[in-house]
């Protein structure tokens, strides 16, 4: 009876031994190596994935089969040879009695898209200024593979993903609007298909992107890095910031004079608002005399609705708001939103909407920064088919000024977290190139970008291993409120260290984008965007090389008397004044430093600039603000000039880290 027993147990133990044996043996694959997927043509393009140790695996593709053992550590991988534009194929990878089938396998050009909101900006935000590109988008030769946004300390082997997704109009709002465009003028130009590694995160700064061996260069960064692989004191430290902002904000929710939580709605509604200070457009505050102004401010206005109209179903459309708001119609809240973000088209139900004055009040909360209604988009008050301008004439009153809110403090902005876990798991996969869009975030560090992002490209190609690979990046379009008259911006200095990115990183190409930009931080013009990285393309990756892919660049001054002769490369067939007018944003200075507007004129393929009162001038500077808005140096072709500086004084950013 007890050998019986014994036999009994030693058998359950070897049943329990296979079925672990069997599940180990299971042939795992990284996310990328998926359905769908476009692999880049024209070389030899790794295969991988997990497996027992020293198992067999047999990759067959087009009919060769590949052979490859398992290492110790249980990886395996191997490469294809080389194959042209084409497909769909199927691929079928055994091994120990397994085989897992991938099918659908494009062969094209793989370009991955990384950087932060504008490249992340996607259809889901688009799709209204878009309509019809989202409608006629059905292309199964675009495809997409979007990267989860999340961080690690240490670089990861895969990525979570919901795989790759053709271009049709159920899956492009989860397409980069820019990174769409790209692909699309592509598309049309070769007719091979185009696949977008999409890894971008919106709200991220250049040292997050950057693999750890570039990183050790910067001694700035060495305590954020250590602190991201310190669980327990990164913990420590969201936790105390949590505390600061819920401070603040529980501070100008009890402070605010026009509103109470807890059920008494002082400025929502009827009141006798006429000492408010009238306004004749909505705007940011500082156009309002309110410089700065952090905490909680009210705007109302009265809309009149004709009869007839009162009992219908409406929405109320307020564009962008920096940075949080509450809304009212006629006293009860209609919406909200927590940043500036997101549009506001918020529904009324038909019986808020009453003949005669209605009242909207809006509570806006600006946590730093300049507060406000973001200009530029439509104010409307729609009820069917009319629409009623909600622009025009409005009242403001503070209801809480504040100092600024702390900032969040964001662990996906420490050093390395995103490379590793949003470019590390790609380091395998063949590339045609990378398309990025970033650095609003390193703004206020803009002198610093000027090595930082260079590494970065550096450490890219050096992970990837694939030579200096195309690398395209888009140079940050015009943003805030035109100046009235030259000043030191930050804006116009992480420009300039993006261009200056182009002569110390081989295969580089930038886009320019000035003329653009609609003055917010997520400008919706991504189409342009698209053509003008692809232009770049055409001539970096795909050897046009007589294209004109670039507007004009700085390439030389030469001081003539009491004028300054700039010299530029990119001319095309020749330099232009958009709209046919005076050329505009261009500033002088002597040896003072003070810049002043000047005169600048055409002189063949140079501009030749001056200004009366700087009799002995020493630099120039064109379109160097946030927003140099009316800015019109282009070439022939239409593409817009950089801006540039010749001079190299210090800048606001020079000491920042």
């Amino acid at each position: 009876m007890k050998f019986f027993r014994f036999l009994i147990k030693q058998l359950w133990v070897l049943l329990i031994l296979i079925n672990v044996s069997h599940a180990t043996a299971a042939i795992k694959l990284p996310s990328l190596v998926s359905d769908g997927m476009v692999i880049q043509r024209d070389i030899r393009v790794s295969i991988w994935g997990w497996a027992d140790p020293a198992e067999q695996i047999a990759i067959s593709f087009n009919d060769k089969t590949y052979h490859v053992t398992t290492g110790a550590d249980g990886k395996w991988i191997t490469a294809i040879d080389p194959l042209g534009a084409g497909g769909p194929y199927d691929m079928s990878i055994k091994g120990n009695g397994q085989e897992i089938r991938i099918r659908n396998i494009l062969v094209g050009d793989v370009w991955l898209c990384s950087g932060q909101s504008n490249m992340a900006l996607d259809f889901n935000s688009l799709k209204s200024t878009y309509p019809n590109e989202v409608a006629n988008s059905t292309n199964d030769q675009i495809r997409q593979f979007l990267v989860n946004r999340t961080i690690s300390p240490h670089p990861e082997q895969n990525c979570k993903s919901s795989g790759w997704k053709s271009a049709n109009p159920q899956n492009l709002p989860a397409f980069s609007g820019a990174a769409y465009f790209f692909a699309y003028n592509l598309y049309q130009r070769y007719h091979v298909p185009i696949g977008l590694i999409n890894s971008s995160y919106g709200g991220t700064v250049a040292e997050a992107w950057t693999n750890e061996e570039a990183i050790k260069q910067f001694p700035q960064f060495t305590q954020n890095l250590r602190l991201l692989q310190d669980t327990g004191a990164l913990n420590a430290v969201i936790a105390a910031n949590k505390k600061e902002m819920s401070v603040w904000e529980n501070k100008a929710s009890r402070d605010d004079k026009g509103y109470d939580p807890a059920g008494k709605q002082l400025w929502t509604g009827e009141i006798d608002d006429k000492d408010w200070k009238a306004v004749p457009e909505p705007n940011y505050w500082y156009k309002y005399g309110l410089p700065h102004t952090y905490g909680v401010v009210w705007l109302r206005k009265t809309i009149d609705v004709p009869a007839g109209e009162e009992g219908k179903d409406a929405a109320l459309k307020l564009g962008k708001i920096a940075d949080a708001d509450l809304t009212f119609f006629n006293g009860e809240k209609v919406g909200e939103s927590p940043n500036r973000d997101r549009v506001r088209d918020y529904k009324i139900p038909g019986r808020l909407i009453r003949a005669g004055k209605n009242i909207i009040a809006v509570r806006i909360t600006n946590y730093n920064g300049d507060g406000g209604m973001i200009p530029g988009m439509p104010l409307e008050l729609v009820i069917g088919n009319n629409i009623f301008n909600a622009g025009g004439d409005w009242k403001i009153q503070p209801g809480a000024v504040m100092p600024p809110r702390p900032n969040a403090y964001d662990p996906k902005n420490l050093p390395s977290s995103l490379y590793n876990a949003m470019i590390a798991p790609l380091l395998n996969y063949r590339i045609k190139g990378v398309i990025w869009y970033q650095g609003e975030y390193n703004t206020h560090r803009a002198y610093e970008y000027r090595a930082l992002f260079p590494a970065m490209i550096k450490g890219w190609r050096s992970q990837f291993n694939q030579g200096d690979f195309p690398f395209i990046f888009q140079q940050l379009p015009n943003f805030q409120t035109p100046v009235d008259k030259p000043a030191e911006n930050e804006w116009a200095e992480l420009r300039e260290a993006q261009l200056m990115t182009l002569s110390t990183e081989p295969e580089t190409a930038m886009s320019v984008a000035i003329d653009i930009g609609e003055g917010v931080l997520h400008p919706t013009n991504k189409k342009d965007i698209g053509l003008r990285l692809s232009l770049a393309a055409r001539k970096l990756a795909y050897g046009e090389h007589d294209l004109v892919s670039s507007g004009p660049l700085y390439q030389s001054m030469k001081i003539t008397g009491d004028k300054i002769v700039i010299q530029f490369s990119d001319t095309g067939t020749g330099l232009v004044a958009k709209g046919e007018t005076p050329l505009k944003y261009f500033a002088i200075a002597g040896a003072d430093k003070k810049f002043v507007w000047a005169d600048a004129t055409i002189v063949g393929n140079t501009v030749v600039v001056s200004c009366k009162d700087v009799a002995n001038p020493v630099a120039v500077r064109y379109a160097w603000a946030g927003n140099p808005d009316g800015c019109n140096l282009y070439n022939r072709e239409g593409l817009p000039a950089s801006p540039f500086r010749t001079d190299s004084w210090p800048g606001l950013t020079d000491l920042n880290k």
